[in-house]
Formats: C-alpha cells, structure tokens, sequence
C-alpha cells in the first residue's frame, strides 16, 4: 500500500495560500475616479456659465439696438406727425401715437414678465 506523506497535504496548502495571496490585489480607490468626474463637473458648470454671460452680452448688444431703433422711430414719427397733421390736430395724434406705444410696451413687459415667473 503507498502512504501519503504529510508533505504532499503542505505542498496543496502551500499553493493554496500562494493563490489566495495573488488574488489578493488592491483594489484601486474611487477618488480618483471621483476627481476626474468632479473636474467633469466643473467643467460643464464653467462652460454654462460662460454661455450664460455670452447670452447675457448679446441681449445686452440686442437690447441696446432696439433702443436706438425704437428712439429713431418715435423721432421720426413725431417729425411726420408734425409734417403732415394740421397744427389743430398735432396733440391728439401725438398723443395716440404714444398711447399705443405705452400699451405695445406694457404687453411686452407682461409677457416678459409671465415668462420669468414661470420659470
């Protein structure tokens, strides 16, 4: 009969905790996975924000165009008024004039108004 010897039992035990201690790696840690979303992050958040400003500017530039152009006509359609009305009927045009420009401002402010509230 052949007898095992307790050396064989040692060898198995011996690869086993070889094994064990191979699999055994350090698992890489997530802050580094967390910095580079947090970056991420920070970025998208900077790039919002400098879109916000450019889209900031632009109303601005816009805003102050149509000024311009609503002054420019409101100048010009007093001097036609005064051209072409008879001195008697000057006031009450002008006075119309101005009238439907305050109501058309008013409703643009209203509907601007709805919509920041809105949000």
């Amino acid at each position: 009969m052949v007898e095992m010897s307790d050396d064989s039992t040692t060898a198995d035990e011996a690869d086993t905790e070889t094994t064990v201690s191979t699999d055994a790696t350090p698992e890489p840690t997530e802050s580094a996975d967390d910095a580079g979303d947090d970056e991420e992050t920070e970025n998208r958040e900077f790039a919002e924000r400098m879109r916000r400003y450019l889209d900031y500017a632009v109303l601005a530039g816009l805003l102050l165009l149509a000024l311009i152009a609503a002054l420019q006509f409101y100048l010009n359609a007093s001097q036609t008024i005064t051209t072409w009305v008879n001195p008697e009927y000057r006031a009450p045009f002008q006075a119309a004039f101005n009238l439907v420009l305050l109501l058309g401002a008013a409703l643009g402010v209203s509907v601007q108004l709805r919509r920041l509230t809105s949000d």
